[in-house]
Formats: structure tokens, C-alpha cells, sequence
């Protein structure tokens, strides 16, 4: 059989996603049906609870920020030095404080989400100084990479918001490139924005833009931004986490503390050992926002893996890594708490059977322990150095999937099809074709657009396309098939005036 030719190669690449493609219809943000999976016994997580309050107590934290260490001396924190450390009454006082649900709204009404509850939130991957497609292999990202994945999540039907810096813009000086950046979150998207928040005063260019495009009272009314605030494991918060926490908190904004841990390096080598650590350290950036802001709508992150203790370097996917997933999740839970669960991570540089494994293995157990928010949930790869443009397209696919999971089974009458067992199929027969099946042949499955499910021979005449090159076809026609959202020319101009203005200070 002779091999198609490139360009009939890359028509058929074009049939074979223009479904996927065009597949920007919104689809509502998931709600987890299914009964948590929990691996700790009641006694067992007293004690996980025990340990933490124990490590709050006694070995405590730091906060590397005097005005934040003024603020936990006017709640009656303890301080020794730079060290916090905090009764266990007044840790559940101040948790109770934290609401368990919250809106997070965008300039779009229609996208607004909701975070806590049974709700699930997926949002791309933030942050890699690298970009990766077929084509051109791995490369410094650009500010046109960025746009691009501004637009790819835009027209995701599965992807709730629109994340951060999605990929560094590093033709853009540093000084002001976060404007830059954060300017195309409102020029190409209208769903729920995350902010630039590398930063305390990061952080605030971001509230005083976002205050141009919401209004100033809105925001302190509800949340539009939401920021990450890693804690820099062992037990330590730094002047630009916290910075960047009070600004948030003062204004009513989503405060994400999630401890970044590799077990091995920022914490021990055992699973338990390790989400005690983790545990207190989520505890108290929390209850600091609620001293900042009683009411402050919180997440409760975890970002955790394992290191390679042969070479130091991060490994995805691991099983220990799940199993602490397991035991953080449920203890959000038992808090009260939205819990921020693992994304699509991969350590593999490329699309191969690694980087899928990884991916599955990170995201699938997130699905068990009912998440709320789970960011880097497309595009992510190389341990989070690079995004790929397939690989967004690909995790997409198993979105849409988890989308499918998450409903669990319907227990409505027609879903038994008594009709069709009973009286239309005979012994030996099929239920092509029958009532029932003809009902629901159209939405009764999910229907990955970017797998095939052809015969080898099919495969074969159509041109051989794996997944990587279906994916990379979909992208482009993604790209060319985006609109913009609209954006009031006022809005626009206040936006441009700002960035200009913060320009000329930031760059004197």
C-alpha cells in the first residue's frame, strides 16, 4: 500500500478533526456525582489532624514579612523571631470563618463558576517558559504563544477559566511584561480570570486593572481575580507570597495557598509525614487570609510530588504522590474547605506513552477525591517547563471525558431501556436500530474526537495520522476559527492608560 502523500496527509488530518475543532459549544461546568474516595478511617485522620495542630503548635511556621507578622500579633499569635506558631483552637476558629462555596464571576455573566461544593473547575496550565508543537519542537515561548493559549481556552467548551500566565512572554521586558500579559486575559477571553500574581505589587497592578474593567465596589463585593499562593516548603511564606496575600485579601479576592512539595526535598520521604507537613502549612495560610479578611473565600491547594533521589529531579504521576492527593483532599474536606487537586502533569518533554501515562496518573485519581479547582489542567509538560500545543488539545479531550465521569449513572427510567430488552430484541438479536438506541445514538457516548476508532485499514488509507498530528491540525483550525469576545472601547482605552502610565514608573 502506498503511503499518502504530505499533502494529502495533512487534508485528511483537517477531515479527521474538523468535529473537534469546532467543538467551542459551552458545556456546563461539571458537579461531581459520585461518593468521594476516601483511604483514612475517621481515627486515622484524627490523628493526621492531630499531628498538624502539633506541627502548628510546636515547630510552627514563618512568615518572612513584618507586616504580616504585625498582623498575627493584633489575632494573638505567638511569634518567636519570624516563627508563627498557632493554637489549634484558634487554627478551627478561623477556618470556620472560610466560606465552603463561593461564585468566582467573570465580565461574562453566562461563565460565571462556582468553586466548593460538588463543583469542578478546570483551568490550562500557567506558568512554562517553553513551548512545544510538532513542527518546531521545543522553544523559548512568546507573548503570540501566550495569545495563543488565551484563545485555545477561550474556545474550550471544557476549561472553566482562563488560568494566569499561561506561557512566560519573554520577548516583553520583564519589568513590565506582567501588563502586557495580563491585558490579552481581557482582550481575548470572557470567562473567570486568575490575575498575575508572581508578586505582592505584581499583584496589585492586577487588581487596580481588573478594578478598571469590573468596578472597584464589584470587586469588593465578589471575586473576579484568584491567585496561587505557594507556600516555599518547609514550613516558610516569603514577602512576595504574603504581599501578594494581603493585597487579595483586602480586596475580597480568591487566595489559593498551596504548599509546593517534593517529597525527599521540601518534605520527608514518607506519605504521611509529608501531608502533615503540607496540612499545616495550607492551615495557616488560610487562617492568616481570615485574620486579613474574615470571610475571605479560600482554596485549599495541594501541589505535590515525589523527587528522583537519583538524580534530583521531579517526578510526576508517582504513586505516592495520589495516595497523599487521597489523604489532602479528604482533609479539605473534613475542614470545610474548595480543595485544589493535581492537573495533567507529566514529566516527559513530548506526547508519548510516558507523558500520557503521567498525565492520566496525575488526573485521574484528582477525579476521586472530588476537586474543585484543578489548574495546569491542559498543556502540561516537562515537569511544567513547557507547554505543548498538542498536548493542550489532547487533555482537552480527557476534560471532556472527566466531564462524562463526573455525572456518575443516571437512575432516570429510561436509562433501564426495559422496552427494548423486553419486547424488541429477540435472544441472539442487537439493539441497533431500536427505539431506545435511535433516541440516544447521538449523545449516549462520549466520543473523543481527537482518537481513532477506525479499522487498521481505514486508519491506513486516511493517511496513518497518530494522535499528535490529529492534535496539531485541531489547533490551527481552533486558531482560525476564534472570535473575539467583545470589549467595551472604553474599558480598552482605561486598560492601555494604565499599562502606559505603570510603564514609564516600572521602567524608571
Amino acid at each position: 500500500m502506498s503511503r499518502p502523500t504530505s499533502r494529502k496527509r495533512r487534508q485528511n488530518a483537517n477531515k479527521a478533526v474538523r468535529k473537534a475543532a469546532n467543538q467551542a459549544s459551552y458545556v456546563a461546568q461539571p458537579q461531581w456525582e459520585m461518593p468521594p474516595y476516601e483511604i483514612a478511617s475517621e481515627e486515622q485522620l484524627a490523628l493526621l489532624h492531630d499531628r498538624t495542630m502539633q506541627i502548628l503548635e510546636e515547630a510552627g511556621i514563618a512568615f518572612i514579612y513584618e507586616p504580616a507578622l504585625e498582623i498575627l500579633r493584633q489575632h494573638g499569635v505567638k511569634i518567636k523571631g519570624d516563627v508563627a506558631y498557632f493554637d489549634r483552637e484558634m487554627v478551627m476558629e478561623y477556618l470556620a470563618k472560610a466560606p465552603s462555596e463561593f461564585s468566582w464571576s467573570s465580565r461574562n455573566p453566562a461563565n460565571e463558576v462556582r468553586i466548593g461544593g460538588k463543583n469542578m473547575c478546570f483551568s490550562p496550565v500557567v506558568g512554562p517558559p517553553f513551548v512545544t508543537d510538532i513542527e518546531n519542537g521545543r522553544r523559548i515561548s512568546q507573548h503570540e504563544d501566550h495569545i495563543n493559549f488565551l484563545k485555545l481556552t477561550q474556545s474550550s467548551p471544557y476549561l472553566h477559566c482562563t488560568g494566569a500566565e499561561i506561557v512566560v512572554s519573554t520577548d516583553i521586558p520583564i519589568a513590565y511584561r506582567h501588563l502586557e500579559c495580563f491585558y490579552e486575559h481581557f482582550v481575548h477571553t470572557d470567562k473567570p480570570v486568575m490575575g498575575i500574581y508572581h508578586t505582592g505589587p505584581i499583584g496589585i497592578d492586577s487588581l487596580e486593572m481588573a478594578k478598571i474593567v469590573y468596578g472597584e465596589e464589584e470587586m469588593r463585593r465578589k471575586p473576579y481575580l484568584h491567585c496561587i499562593v505557594n507556600v516555599s516548603s518547609p514550613r516558610r511564606l516569603d514577602d512576595r507570597m504574603l504581599g501578594l496575600l494581603i493585597a487579595y485579601a483586602e480586596m475580597n479576592q480568591i487566595v489559593n495557598v498551596t504548599p509546593f512539595i517534593l517529597s525527599g526535598a521540601m518534605g520527608p520521604t514518607s506519605i504521611l509525614g509529608t501531608v502533615a507537613q503540607l496540612n499545616a502549612e495550607a492551615l495557616a495560610g488560610i487562617v492568616f487570609t481570615q485574620m486579613v479578611n474574615p470571610g475571605n473565600p479560600c482554596v485549599y491547594g495541594s501541589f505535590q510530588a515525589v523527587t528522583d533521589l537519583q538524580s534530583g529531579a521531579p517526578v510526576m504521576g508517582a504513586p505516592e504522590s495520589q495516595l497523599a492527593l487521597y489523604l489532602s483532599g479528604q482533609l479539605a474536606r473534613f475542614y470545610g474547605l474548595p480543595f485544589r487537586a493535581a492537573g495533567s502533569y507529566a514529566s516527559s518533554k513530548l506526547i508519548d506513552a510516558q507523558g500520557a501515562y503521567e498525565s492520566v496518573m496525575s488526573m485521574m485519581p484528582s477525579m476521586y477525591v472530588q476537586p474543585n479547582f484543578i489548574l495546569h489542567a491542559a498543556g502540561w509538560l516537562e515537569a511544567g517547563l513547557t507547554a505543548g500545543y498538542e498536548k493542550f488539545m489532547l487533555d482537552e479531550e480527557l476534560l471532556g471525558m472527566y466531564h462524562r465521569y463526573a455525572k456518575g449513572v443516571s437512575w432516570d427510567e429510561d436509562e433501564w431501556a426495559m422496552d427494548s430488552i423486553m419486547n424488541e430484541v429477540e435472544p441472539g438479536g442487537h439493539h441497533l436500530g431500536t427505539a431506545h438506541t435511535m433516541r440516544h445514538y447521538k449523545t449516549a457516548f462520549y466520543r473523543a474526537n481527537l482518537f481513532d476508532y477506525d479499522a487498521g485499514e481505514t486508519w491506513m488509507a486516511n493517511g496513518a495520522l497518530d494522535a499528535s498530528q490529529r492534535a496539531n491540525a485541531a489547533y490551527k483550525k481552533r486558531l482560525k476559527d476564534y472570535q473575539k469576545p467583545a470589549l467595551d472601547p472604553a474599558i480598552n482605552d482605561g486598560l492601555r492608560d494604565y499599562i502606559e502610565r505603570r510603564k514609564i514608573e516600572l521602567m524608571k
